[in-house]
């Protein structure tokens, strides 16, 4: 049997952390088995969808790689066919018109609420014979007897006795079908063979069994993901940050790393932490998904981005980067110089957005210093030592690292003073605080020229303080 899966998020707002695992663990599972996964947007409420809603879900899809063999299919483009199926079982006498009131609805579910029952429709027009027409619903016939049961392919054997549902409305009094309804014609019509999905649909799930038997459809295998919490034990939410998957991208997050982490939010192969894609595919299993909840930790997350970060390729970053960077007004140059500036940088960052938070100074020289560092690290030899260094970095033949130590070396020396003394002020001069990167990673993302300009700038501003 050749796997079918599908994505089917409601085009109400983003694509946040849930849905996208949900999506990932799909396509995953489809991609595994050589099989098909679909993209499908529920977008029968009318109200609440939106074209922007619809982009950042197809934006947010790009971004994590979760290709899908056939969509975007929008359930608005298939009202046909779902009118088709209500005729249909309203003539096989397995759905029916109801023209129950609000008033006796609300009256209904009172009584119901006062004598401690759980509030569910009575049934009051299942035995009238009426005819739809408008301001009248349409509602399917649940059995009255029996259970609808099957095994969960997360949590194990369920069951839910069909005398605990009621009739639900399966086409609404202006005509318009409703969820369960358009979800069993579209999986049955799209030929799916598995749904995974999150556990707030587990009691959807007995509701669609029923109108799929009751159209003689095949069932597909359903498995219900328990949900992402927050630290905090509760539902993660706006609360806890970012919940949409491309404020993560904002924040300077590989999708990578994004795949790595929202595969492991829930699922485990041993203890491996760090999966490649390939990885993935290759060990992901339905079996090892958690049946409690699983709690977002935004330092794992960071930890995670940063394993991926050190490996990445340089000129793919530098793309990333170079997209990134007017976001957060900041200069990069893109090419040897941003390259050159992320093989000196990512060492000490966990994210793009810090890398470019830091990397300002390599593409321009300080237009003031550190006040603090400036006070600490500068004394009355200091622009001596400056010069002495830019001299002898002037004469370097090979600007590499092993020559550029042993200037260092041979300045500490003829000025007999601790490295420190140079170090630091050195720093300052490049980067504009004592805090930077280790000195000939600088001096070799700098180059020559602008590396010498900045440690002259210095001594001649120390010296035009003083005098």
């Amino acid at each position: 049997m050749s796997v079918v899966t599908r994505f089917p998020p409601s085009p109400t707002g983003y694509l946040h952390l849930g849905g996208a695992r949900t999506a990932l663990y799909n396509w995953l599972y489809a991609r595994q088995h050589g099989g098909k996964f679909i993209l499908r947007i529920e977008d029968t409420d009318r109200e609440r969808s939106t074209p922007e809603a619809v982009q950042a879900i197809l934006d947010g899809m790009a971004w994590l790689g979760l290709d899908y063999d056939e969509g975007p299919i929008f359930q608005t483009n298939r009202f046909d066919r779902y009118r088709t199926v209500v005729d249909e079982l309203l003539a096989a006498g397995k759905a029916y018109a109801c023209d129950c009131s609000r008033e006796r609805l609300d009256a209904l579910r009172e009584a119901q609420q006062a004598r401690g029952d759980k509030p569910r429709y009575d049934g009051h027009c299942r035995g009238r014979g009426l005819q739809p027409g408008p301001g009248r619903v349409v509602r399917f016939a649940t059995p009255t007897e029996g259970q609808v049961a099957w095994e969960d392919l997360v949590k194990g054997p369920l069951a839910v006795a069909n005398a605990e549902l009621d009739d639900l409305i399966i086409a609404r009094s202006d005509g318009t079908p409703t969820y369960n309804l358009c979800v069993v014609v579209d999986d049955l019509d799209m030929g799916l063979t598995h749904v995974l999905r999150g556990d707030d649909h587990v009691n959807n799930t007995p509701r669609q069994l029923n109108i799929l038997r009751a159209l003689g459809g095949a069932e597909p295998a359903y498995g219900h993901v328990p949900m992402i919490l927050g630290p905090d034990g509760k539902r993660l939410s706006k609360r806890h940050g970012a919940v949409s998957v491309m404020l993560y991208r904002e924040a300077g997050y590989l999708a990578q790393a994004m795949r790595n982490y929202l595969a492991r939010l829930g699922w485990s192969h041993g203890d491996q932490e760090l999966f490649s894609d390939a990885e993935l595919r290759k060990h992901f299993s339905l079996g090892n998904i958690q049946r409690s909840p699983a709690r977002f930790d935004l330092d794992k997350l960071g930890w995670v981005n940063q394993q991926w970060l050190q490996q990445a390729d340089l000129a793919e970053l530098d793309a990333e980067l170079a997209a990134l960077a007017p976001t957060l007004q900041r200069p990069w140059q893109a090419g040897p110089a941003g390259e050159a500036a992320i093989a000196l940088l990512r060492p000490r960052c966990r994210t793009l957005k810090e890398i470019v938070e830091q990397a300002g100074f390599l593409f321009a020289a300080p237009e003031r210093y550190d006040d603090k560092d400036y006070a600490k690290h500068v004394r009355a030899n200091t622009p001596g030592v400056l010069d002495s260094y830019a001299r002898r970095l002037e004469a370097v033949d090979d600007w590499a690292e092993p020559s550029l130590k042993q200037a260092a070396q041979e300045t500490v020396a003829e000025c007999e003073i601790g490295f420190a003394k140079l170090g630091m002020p050195a720093r300052l001069a490049l980067a504009g605080q004592a805090q930077a990167p280790a000195l000939e990673g600088i001096l070799l993302a700098l180059g020559r020229e602008a590396s010498l300009a900045r440690l002259r700038a210095l001594a001649t501003h120390i010296r035009a303080q003083a005098a």
